[in-house]
């Protein structure tokens, strides 16, 4: 529910912001593989304004690439959590990826019996950080990308939720 009444550019910097640690996890393992960061960043420069879409959306899905090219489960999760948090400047429907895909690593890395306390602590992560950017947000002296400062576009992902009847 929190996620659904955030503004675009909320959740954008909240995913961007999370996804660091999954990056920096990913790359003490595959050092040398470099799509999941080069998403990262030029999701961030999409979210400014200084690069279009079809770059971002490329390095996104080479992003989800490298996932779908390794045979390690926990760090393939990561790259799909990293590739969602990219993809949240597109639309705020993808912010969920981030957290469902770092768990889901969580809990292959842990395993069974082991991955609860894990979880429940990087959910807690990310509902801090979800109201820090909240209450920050507008606080921010950051150059935006044009179709981030509508705020009177409604919350897709709460527009979603209504459609489910939730």
């Amino acid at each position: 529910m929190l996620i659904e009444q955030q503004k675009h550019r909320t959740l954008v910097m909240w995913a961007l912001d999370c996804a660091k640690d999954p990056l920096a996890r990913f790359e003490e393992k595959y050092p040398y593989e470099l799509r999941p960061r080069t998403a990262l960043e030029l999701c961030e420069a999409w979210s400014r304004g200084k690069i279009k879409m079809p770059a971002a959306k490329r390095a996104i899905l080479d992003a989800h690439a490298v996932a779908k090219e390794m045979d390690d489960k926990a760090y393939g999760a990561l790259c799909h959590a990293i590739g969602h948090a990219g993809a949240t400047v597109h639309v705020e429907t993808h912010a969920f990826g981030l957290p469902v895909y770092e768990l889901t690593s969580l809990v292959f890395q842990y395993g069974e019996g082991e991955y609860a306390g894990k979880v429940r602590g990087k959910i807690d992560y990310y509902c801090r950080r979800l109201v820090y950017w909240q209450e920050n947000i507008d606080m921010l002296d950051l150059e935006w990308a044009d179709f981030l400062m509508d705020d009177t576009r409604p919350n897709k992902e709460k527009l979603l939720s209504e459609k489910r009847g939730e």
